[in-house]
């Protein structure tokens, strides 16, 4: 994705060069502005980018659908895999619609000034205008990068469902997702990813691939759903074990391979950077997974196929802000870190706070979205292999920025996702009664049944 390192490179991802002025000396004559050089569409960037558009799709559906599919009780299987599918469709048309302008117009902005264009792009951009065939992001269309951005936009919300899984009105979910989507998604991409004069962007908070826009975001509306809409019938004294973790592994799994178009494909080229992308994925998410099974295995006494791959997941979440930074060693200490923090968030904090987070979203997403995303600040550093602190910019400095970024991140979606709640609420209500939730939303919501026994 978009990031301050990339405006250091000769050919960005912004496929802008500026050439600079040469002096008329001569006459003494007033030099003329600096040309700009046409992007040019790059057929490697275009190929990478078009299988990493089509990767990132595959995360949501059947990815993420199958993996939270396989958590839930068996009444529920259907319901989940509806509201995943149900969004991808939904949030594809708010993207076009307005989405895509909100979260990348630059209308209004400027490097460190802070306005509302800090915050929200403009839309001029909505209804796609503008976006044509010919027209370019970079080296690659950008009816290339208007989609793979979509992706994202698909699945930070399909993530939040695993907080509220079992007990959610199907209109709510739809009604909740629609609004948050408009209000708390948009303004992330746009203040991360915009570039000169998004809020975070000036303040210089790293963040490659989603560990804010994505994950810390999607984890802290995940808990803000569950706390408001209170725990399952019976939950924590009634079993509600999951019904079938072949689903869950395969889930897991299709995200793990997905998942190299969501961080490698946020280089937006097929370059060195996409590369390194690659293999810290690869090392991060084998070592939380690592992480999570021994942590498990040594307190409960056996591993689990549910821990293991809860720990992959877990390993993704961390190294995506930090993807593009850093390096293997710090991957591999990333990931590590991310499976035994995100265990214990998951198990022993949940249990002690007592709040019902169906499938660990906020244990997931957003603690490891937050580890990965302040040791960003650590193994970017040059040090550790990583791609460099920025110019005059001290470690110390760096992870400062981060922890703030990820306050500040925590602050705005904790209020405006209770807000929103607090709205759907008196619209259509939160909550399906007590009867639907013991006979099972797959009938109660689509009167289906997952399987006919």
């Amino acid at each position: 994705m978009f990031n301050q390192f990339d405006l250091k490179k000769p050919l960005g991802v912004l496929g802008v060069v500026l050439l600079a002025a040469l002096p008329m000396l001569a006459f003494g004559e007033e030099a003329p502005a600096p040309a700009t050089a046409a992007p040019t569409l790059n057929a490697g960037d275009t190929a990478w980018m078009l299988t990493s558009t089509v990767l990132v799709l595959f995360m949501t559906i059947p990815g993420l659908a199958l993996f939270y599919a396989g958590m839930v009780r068996s009444k529920n299987v259907l319901s989940v895999m509806m509201q995943c599918f149900a969004i991808t469709a939904m949030i594809t048309v708010l993207w076009a619609l307005y989405g895509y302008s909100l979260a990348f117009s630059t209308a209004g902005m400027a490097k460190g000034v802070v306005n509302f264009a800090s915050f929200y792009g403009g839309l001029d951009k909505s209804f796609l205008k503008g976006l044509t065939v010919d027209s370019l992001q970079g080296t690659i269309p950008e009816t290339v990068f208007m989609t793979f951005q979509m992706t994202f936009a698909i699945i930070t919300p399909a993530l939040i469902v695993g907080a509220f899984a079992e007990r959610m009105k199907f209109s709510a979910m739809l009604l909740f997702m629609g609004l948050w989507f408009t209000v708390v998604y948009t303004a992330m991409t746009h203040m991360v990813w915009s570039g000169d004069g998004g809020f975070f962007w000036d303040m210089g908070v790293l963040d490659f691939a989603g560990g804010t826009v994505v994950h810390i975001n999607a984890g802290i509306a995940g808990l803000v759903a569950a706390l408001v809409l209170g725990p399952r019938k019976g939950y924590p004294k009634t079993s509600m074990m999951p019904h079938n973790l072949g689903y869950t592994l395969m889930g897991a799994s299709m995200l793990w391979v997905g998942w190299f178009g969501f961080n490698a494909g946020s280089a937006a080229a097929a370059n060195g950077s996409a590369g390194m992308a690659m293999a810290v994925t690869q090392i991060a998410t084998a070592a939380a997974a690592l992480g999570w099974m021994f942590s498990e295995w040594i307190s409960h006494g056996k591993p689990s196929v549910l821990g293991i791959a809860s720990g992959a997941v877990a390993g993704l979440v961390a190294i995506t802000p930090a993807s593009g930074f850093v390096g293997p060693m710090g991957a591999l200490i990333i990931g590590a870190v991310a499976g035994f923090g995100c265990f214990i968030a998951s198990t022993k904090i949940k249990r002690a706070l007592g709040y019902d987070d169906s499938l660990d979203v906020f244990g997931v997403h957003a603690i490891g979205g937050i580890i990965g995303a302040i040791l960003t600040g650590v193994f970017v550093a040059k040090g550790f292999g990583g791609a460099g602190l920025g110019e005059g910019v001290s470690m110390g400095a760096q992870v400062w920025k981060q922890i703030v970024g990820v306050a500040i991140t925590v602050g705005f979606v904790a209020i405006a996702s209770y807000a929103i709640l607090k709205i759907v609420d008196m619209i259509v209500g939160l909550r399906v009664t007590e009867e639907q939730e013991t006979e099972g939303l797959d009938i109660a919501s689509h009167d289906e049944r997952g399987y006919n026994l």
